[in-house]
């Protein structure tokens, strides 16, 4: 009689279990736990800061205002961006953003204008309102390096920030 032709087990293999630890600690690990730490601890401080307009720091502090919304805040051009534009500045799709929009609008920060450019197109700008928390973030995010530096030293930091600038610039180049 002949073996059926699919095995409900697998066959035992001969070969060791893999060391997985490298799972555990590669450099792209290190790398999105370091940047949810540094924008955990940005947002924080745009919690507690007088100058954020009251609304939107308490939605900061209920974490109501995610790493996703600071696309926003870091992509947006000060003269206003078109949500393709946005989108692909964030790496991340024109409907994702679309919806990130939508909150960051209900939430008092952009609004949607006509494009002077093209009728059929709008673009996003801050708001006044917008504008105070770009300024409560330049200062958090100031800030939240001072505190890396303080925390890694001054030359780690540096070469550190250093190498991170010619990696992500390889990347553009390459994209």
């Amino acid at each position: 009689m002949s073996a059926p032709p699919f095995s409900a087990s697998p066959a035992p293999s001969a070969t060791p279990p893999v060391d997985d630890r490298w799972r555990q600690s590669h450099l792209g690990r290190w790398l999105g736990h370091a940047m949810r730490r540094f924008d955990a601890r940005v947002l924080e401080l745009m919690a507690h800061n007088d100058n954020v307009p009251l609304a939107l720091a308490n939605l900061a502090a209920r974490e109501q205002v995610s790493a996703a919304h600071v696309h926003i805040t870091r992509h947006l051009g000060l003269g206003g961006s078109r949500l393709t534009e946005l989108a692909e500045q964030a790496g991340m799709s024109k409907q994702a953003m679309g919806m990130l929009v939508n909150q960051c609008e209900a939430w008092g920060l952009v609004l949607r204008t006509p494009d002077p450019r093209d009728a059929r197109a709008q673009r996003i700008v801050f708001t006044d309102e917008g504008l105070a928390w770009l300024r409560a973030f330049q200062q958090a995010v100031a800030q939240t390096e001072a505190e890396f530096r303080q925390d890694v030293g001054v030359d780690v930091a540096t070469v550190i920030s250093l190498g991170l600038e010619a990696y992500a610039g390889a990347y553009k180049v390459n994209a």
